[in-house]
């Protein structure tokens, strides 16, 4: 007799078991919280998550754009402000100062850039010379960041 009582708790314990498994099955998610964000203080006091820039808005952006134009600061940009920095190119370009462009002075930088590429000083451009009035735009530098030995490597180097 001792021996059934004991098979029949054993049978109702593992029923038990069976039962809070199957419960809690579907709860499981619900009771592990999500991972949390790594956050970090910004400017204003705010918190922002790491590795996320602040976007600009298109409103930002334009008001710095106006900021720039308006020289005085009087909340209006007038024509000769909005015309500064196309009198500065202007200038740049008039060589004699005198008020006029003439094609010449419009077109120095090219006509210094042909003059340099015509090694032979014929008037006339050869494929070989051509190719040197291509333009070099600079490359973005990379970051230089020493890389990061694998943990075995820094095993071996102790």
């Amino acid at each position: 007799m001792g021996r059934f009582l004991m098979g029949a708790a054993a049978a109702m314990l593992l029923m038990t078991g069976v039962l809070f498994w199957w419960k809690g099955a579907g709860r499981a998610a619900d009771v592990i919280p999500p991972a949390p964000v790594a956050m970090t203080r910004g400017a204003a006091g705010e918190d922002a998550p790491i590795g996320e820039p602040p976007a600009a808005s298109a409103k930002t952006r334009e008001e710095k754009r106006f900021g720039r134009y308006d020289k005085d600061k009087d909340g209006g940009i007038a024509r000769a402000e909005y015309l500064v920095s196309r009198q500065k190119a202007f200038a740049k370009l008039d060589a004699n100062k005198d008020g006029r462009l003439s094609f010449e002075e419009y077109s120095v930088k090219a006509l210094a850039k042909f003059a340099g590429a015509d090694a032979d000083r014929t008037g006339v451009l050869t494929p070989v010379e051509f190719a040197t009035t291509r333009v070099v735009r600079k490359t973005a530098s990379r970051t230089k960041c020493p890389p990061v030995a694998a943990p075995a490597e820094r095993d071996e180097e102790s």
